[in-house]
């Protein structure tokens, strides 16, 4: 505390809100779900602002900003705030250690995104609003909060050099986003754009490959072309638009 403020207050306050927004919006369920950020201090010095454990569970996505932890790196040192360190922080750390130039992490069980995770299917990614992300794969299991799937994903995202930002399924665990930012505040709410968008993109994928068995549509369409086939989802071949993005805004 300094001043009787809390350190790094302001990234704490938005980062409870954005907690309650993602339960508000069912975009996670008390099954789980953790979100971070990095941030500096005066000093240049880095931490993570992360959710504690039971986020979910035991506070029903209601915490405060002072239950939001200011983590050291690696040292997993909790430098403050009132509550346990996820045991997902070793996927977090993971990812962030694969490039620099991610400011922020977002785990979430999203169902729409569970949908595809858990049977196993890459998600056609078909709308504008997603475009960005590119191919949507769903990675193969392992247990939550293992040490194994946090050497899975950080190995896949440097085998394949991901550009930021990205999306990554779980295998029966729910989404991962990893994004860029000039701060880590504006990371995180570029995580929870992709979150939102994307559980549209579930479920209109999900119609699509609906329409498709009827024999409605004869493939995967995004912005006019056919951009895949179900025989394409089969084969996990990747199944996103690939013309050039559009980059202006609403």
């Amino acid at each position: 505390m300094s001043d009787g403020r809390m350190i790094f207050e302001r990234e704490r306050e938005d980062l409870a809100r954005i907690v309650k927004l993602i339960f508000e919006r069912k975009n996670t369920n008390v099954a789980g779900g953790n979100f971070s950020f990095k941030t500096t201090d005066q000093t240049g010095k880095e931490y993570i602002i992360m959710t504690p454990t039971m986020m979910s569970e035991a506070y029903l996505g209601e915490v405060s900003p002072a239950q939001i932890l200011v983590v050291e790196p690696h040292t997993r040192k909790i430098i403050d705030g009132v509550g346990n360190l996820t045991r997902e922080i070793n996927l977090h750390e993971a990812v962030y250690d694969t490039n620099p130039e991610i400011k922020a992490v977002l785990h979430a069980h999203a169902p729409n995104s569970m949908f595809w995770a858990t049977a196993g299917l890459d998600m056609p990614n078909l709308t504008e609003a997603t475009q960005k992300i590119g191919y949507v794969p769903v990675l193969d299991f392992e247990p939550n909060c293992s040490t194994e799937l946090a050497e899975l994903v950080s190995d896949y995202m440097e085998k394949e050099k991901l550009e930021l930002p990205n999306m990554l399924l779980l295998n029966s665990h729910g989404v991962l986003i990893s994004t860029p930012g000039e701060t880590g505040i504006e990371a995180i709410h570029k995580a929870l754009q992709i979150l939102d968008t994307t559980e549209w993109n579930a479920e209109i994928a999900y119609k699509q490959t609906i329409f498709q068995s009827l024999g409605l549509l004869d493939g995967y369409y995004s912005k006019g072309k056919q951009v895949g086939t179900i025989e394409d989802l089969k084969n996990h071949n990747p199944i996103y638009n690939r013309e050039e993005i559009f980059a202006g805004g609403d």
